[in-house]
């Protein structure tokens, strides 16, 4: 069992945050579902976007830290679109045991973060098609985690869709990428569980 801080995507906590949460759950994790909106949903991205930049970034990341502040040491952190931004930054601030970024990644310089700690695995989901992916900012990222000695695994899907794991967002949901998107996430998790309980 691993202990999980799970962020949301800039459209805030939908359904399908709901429903990763409860596939992490049904394989035996806790999972701490971190609302940095206050129950606040969007269905567009572009009021979503201008919502975060009236909160500001430092504001969101401050919020993510505060969100988990009364966890142990050794939580995986994991984060959708934006959320993988809360995710990483956390990674860098508290003791985690991994962590698994869905659908972006952030440069450790825009978070402020001189290096990634070398014992923290990393995992990233992403779609080949999103159009809102940046791929120099995965592979900034990437290239400062294995600088830093850290296993990272990348898995890319063949399909278009942002959240394309969100069944309530029919545009994006791609049925057979989630299933293998989750079946690698929870390999994943049960691996760090098991590296943090030896730790």
């Amino acid at each position: 069992m691993t202990q999980i801080a799970l962020f949301h995507s800039v459209l805030g906590v939908r359904a399908g945050i709901h429903d990763a949460a409860d596939r992490l759950r049904t394989a035996g994790h806790e999972v701490r579902v971190v609302d940095q909106y206050d129950g606040l949903v969007f269905d567009d991205y572009a009021q979503a976007g201008a919502h975060v930049e009236r909160i500001g970034f430092p504001a969101l990341m401050a919020a993510a830290v505060a969100g988990v502040a009364d966890l142990d040491d050794g939580f995986v952190a994991a984060g959708f679109s934006n959320g993988a931004g809360m995710a990483e930054f956390v990674a860098t601030q508290r003791r985690c045991a991994g962590l698994v970024l869905f659908s972006g990644a952030l440069p450790l310089a825009m978070l402020g973060a001189e290096a990634w700690p070398a014992d923290v695995p990393v995992q990233l989901h992403v779609a080949e098609g999103d159009p809102m992916r940046k791929p120099e900012w995965d592979e900034v990222f990437l290239a400062d985690v294995r600088a830093a000695g850290a296993p990272a695994e990348v898995f890319e899907y063949p399909v278009a869709g942002h959240l394309f794991t969100d069944a309530s967002l029919p545009a994006e949901f791609d049925a057979a990428a989630a299933e293998l998107l989750w079946s690698r996430t929870l390999d994943f998790c049960a691996r760090t569980g098991v590296h943090a309980a030896a730790r």
